[in-house]
């Protein structure tokens, strides 16, 4: 089923609705799935819009504030996993925001149902070469990062 949403845009649905977009992330274009909680019936409340919009307003500014919290969430899981002790190839150590962005790559924006929280609700999920199987999930509230961990945070 697709809906043309004058929002989101051109939409198929198969238990979610999506479609890729194309974002600048860090300096390069790339294109990425977003990803609109919602029924079939492909109606959406006005909250998921006004999170999504008001992300895509501030993308120049949010996407730079999400390197720091996600290189603080990466030294502590390199800990947790004792690799900051004994070498391992896939948790290099890594000490700036600029060597974390050669490690991860922008995947999906995920726009959640709008009564969850109070906030603007928006989740972004990336692929990183640490951990290929779970990736990274950020939760933002309010255009800021309030949960980290492997993808499904963000889902």
């Amino acid at each position: 089923m697709i809906k043309n949403d004058p929002i989101f845009g051109e939409l198929d649905y198969n238990f979610v609705w999506s479609r890729n977009i194309v974002l600048q992330f860090l300096g390069e274009e790339v294109e990425v799935s977003l990803l609109v909680d919602g029924e079939k019936d492909g109606r959406f409340d006005e909250k998921q819009y006004t999170s999504y919009q008001t992300l895509v307003q501030n993308w120049q500014l949010i996407q730079f504030d999400l390197m720091q919290p996600m290189l603080d969430y990466y030294k502590q899981k390199r800990h947790e996993l004792g690799y900051d002790i004994i070498f391992n190839e896939n948790y290099p150590n890594v000490e700036t925001t600029e060597q974390l962005m050669k490690m991860v790559t922008l995947d999906s924006i995920v726009v959640p149902y709008g009564e969850i929280n109070e906030e603007r609700d928006i989740g972004i999920l990336f692929n990183c070469t640490w951990d290929l199987e779970n990736g990274v999930g950020l939760r933002l509230l309010d255009e800021k990062v309030v949960d980290m961990g492997y993808q499904d945070v963000a889902i």
